[in-house]
């Protein structure tokens, strides 16, 4: 049986969504947050949660690890906004969030009025014409409307109402490909929800015979216990992996005295696991033709993610649990379906069946808590997880340590 842990107090649990351009650019990242504390007496808890993550998350975790440099979406509660909490932060990384939950006063609107000249960016959530929040209009630079919920005569009225405005439109709960192309159709400037992760399928399309190369590979990098001499056998038979691996060596970062030509000695001078970890993300890009750039970046958190909670399960297919994180997103990244997309893998039935969701299994376990985690479904992902016979606060620290982690790989392989 796995090993059930017991649950620790004051985990933080931070997440980040996408905010995309119409052309699948990542401009920047909503932070989803929910701090799991015991209340400090006399502070409400959205305020506890918002101070956390402008502290721990922010200030520890670090802002470039969260975003990669891009604007951080934060939500701010009325008295973190008076409070000139916000100041803590610089203002060309940061765009602050107020929703109608925030009570409009003079000095709402004085302090929304100072951000705005010392160069911050604000954006109005929930906003309604003739709202309270129409006094800070002047100072906002975005308005998010929920597509989901907001009936689309209202959304045509918002548009239109500020058209005359310097506002940019960040459609929210963009949860489907059609969603997508309504709301670029109807004038909005950014997308957010988990559209870009759903495939587009495309009829009978064919796998590429480079695709089946790309997923063969990474099934034969990420088999446990690979040796030295395997990974150079494999990387030597890609011509496009041994350039990248040689020009990594070879760049200024690595500061090696003389050039190096053999993959072998890259392979000792390196070590295996950055190696590994490099041509997967090689490989993943490779596949992605279907989707956004930003689903090779979900999908390494994700398999990363995954990789460090499989190392306290007690299960058949544990190692190969970043292998299933990767391969979650293979349908939207070759659009067909799931089923389709892996068939080409050698992946254990256990495996195949935890990426395909055919059967309950502490490894599908961990996934869906990942899943869940990724979309601040905060006590659904700790549910999966101890069914997984783990903590359910465990996935918290994951998800940090796979940001970062995959943070270094790309700014390594880019």
């Amino acid at each position: 049986m796995p090993k059930v842990n017991v649950d620790t107090r004051d985990t933080l649990y931070v997440a980040r969504q996408p905010i995309l351009e119409p052309d699948g650019q990542v401009f920047g990242y909503e932070l989803l947050y929910r701090a799991d504390a015991d209340e400090l007496e006399g502070v409400p808890s959205k305020d506890l949660a918002a101070a956390r993550v402008l502290s721990d998350a922010v200030l520890n975790v670090g802002l470039d690890t969260l975003t990669g440099g891009r604007p951080a979406f934060i939500n701010l509660s009325r008295s973190l906004l008076l409070g000139e909490v916000a100041r803590l932060l610089p203002s060309a990384a940061v765009v602050f969030e107020l929703h109608d939950l925030v009570t409009v006063d003079a000095l709402v609107v004085e302090t929304c009025r100072r951000l705005s000249e010392d160069g911050y960016a604000l954006a109005l959530c929930d906003f309604v014409p003739g709202c309270d929040a129409e006094a800070l209009l002047p100072y906002a630079t975005f308005v998010k409307v929920d597509v989901l919920t907001t009936p689309a005569p209202m959304q045509r009225e918002l548009l239109k109402y500020l058209a005359p405005s310097r506002v940019k439109l960040v459609a929210e709960s963009v949860e489907t490909a059609e969603i997508f192309e309504a709301s670029k159709a109807a004038g909005y400037s950014f997308f957010q929800g988990h559209y870009f992760c759903l495939p587009k399928m495309c009829s009978a399309a064919a796998v590429r015979s480079r695709h089946v190369a790309y997923m063969q590979l990474l099934a034969a990098l990420n088999r446990p216990g690979l040796g030295l001499s395997e990974v150079e056998d494999l990387i030597k038979h890609d011509v496009s992996l041994s350039y990248r691996v040689l020009r990594c060596i070879n760049s200024a970062a690595f500061g090696v005295r003389r050039e190096i030509h053999s993959i072998r000695e890259a392979l000792l001078l390196m070590g295996l696991a950055p190696i590994k970890s490099w041509a997967s993300v090689w490989c993943m890009a490779g596949l992605n033709t279907g989707g956004t750039s930003e689903l090779v970046t979900v999908a390494l958190v994700r398999a990363r993610c995954c990789e460090i909670l499989g190392e306290q399960l007690e299960a058949e297919e544990a190692p190969e649990l970043f292998l299933i994180g990767l391969c979650s997103l293979l349908d939207a990244m070759l659009g067909k379906p799931l089923e389709d997309a892996i068939a080409d893998l050698p992946l254990s039935p256990g495996a195949r069946d935890a990426v395909l969701g055919m059967r309950r299994s502490p490894a599908r376990s961990v996934l869906n808590a990942v899943i869940a985690y990724e979309r601040g479904a905060w006590e659904l992902s700790a549910d999966e997880l101890k069914a997984a016979g783990l903590a359910g606060n465990l996935v918290a620290e994951a998800y940090t340590g796979a940001l970062s982690w995959a943070r270094e790989l790309t700014q390594a392989t880019a």
